[in-house]
């Protein structure tokens, strides 16, 4: 991708590439394979996993009476990827690094996406990301809420929630950039996100949800 990361930052973000030849970020034909995903790869990858954790949950719960903690379990799962989602979208997507090596790195996890935000095969997070981001989450998960709250049987719910949060989060975002909304909550989202990109791209960085750009003041006065 020669110098492109640097002149972005540079240039304080570049013009945008509406055409449809995806940006190219390596020059090996096999790295560059994994820079590319559909929804449909991210929903066969992580639904059966979401099962699995929730079929744990309900295998080793304790009994009697062991599975009244499970949905709620789920919902603060989902809750915490809602609050993990603005976090790391403002904090670590928008970085603005000082050295070239950083320029490079913040490009290729987000830059590229505003640089070039129709590109459909670079709208939901790759697995090559994905996959050691969620073994790093269930691993604080586990140090957390098993560890220092002694809840272990809270563990596997409550990352069967954050996956979901997260799932739920890319199609937001595939549809937010990719479907025709008419109307509806989705369509006050559509419109959300599409002034990040387009007008205020150090603003709004809730996707699935507004929730926390209200609460944490990154809305236009």
């Amino acid at each position: 991708m020669d110098d492109l990361p640097l002149r972005y930052f540079e240039m304080g973000g570049m013009p945008i590439d509406h055409s449809e030849q995806p940006i190219r970020l390596f020059e090996s034909d096999f790295l560059e394979f994994f820079t590319h995903i559909t929804p449909q790869v991210v929903v066969a990858i992580w639904t059966p996993v979401i099962g699995w954790l929730i079929w744990r949950a309900f295998t080793f719960a304790p009994m009697p009476g062991g599975y009244v903690h499970i949905p709620l379990a789920i919902i603060c799962g989902i809750a915490l990827w809602s609050f993990a989602e603005y976090t790391l979208h403002r904090f670590v997507f928008h970085f603005h690094p000082k050295s070239d090596w950083g320029k490079r790195l913040v490009f290729l996890f987000h830059g590229i996406h505003h640089a070039q935000p129709q590109c459909k095969t670079r709208l939901v997070m790759p697995p090559a990301v994905s996959i050691p981001m969620a073994i790093i989450f269930y691993f604080l998960f586990s140090v957390v809420v098993e560890g220092l709250l002694a809840k272990p049987d809270w563990v596997d719910p409550m990352v069967a929630g954050f996956m979901i949060g997260y799932l739920v989060y890319d199609l937001i975002h595939y549809a937010t950039h990719h479907y025709p909304i008419r109307g509806g909550f989705m369509k006050s989202l559509k419109r959300h996100h599409m002034k990040h990109h387009f007008k205020e791209p150090n603003l709004r960085f809730g996707v699935s949800s507004t929730v926390w750009d209200h609460a944490f003041g990154t809305l236009p006065k």
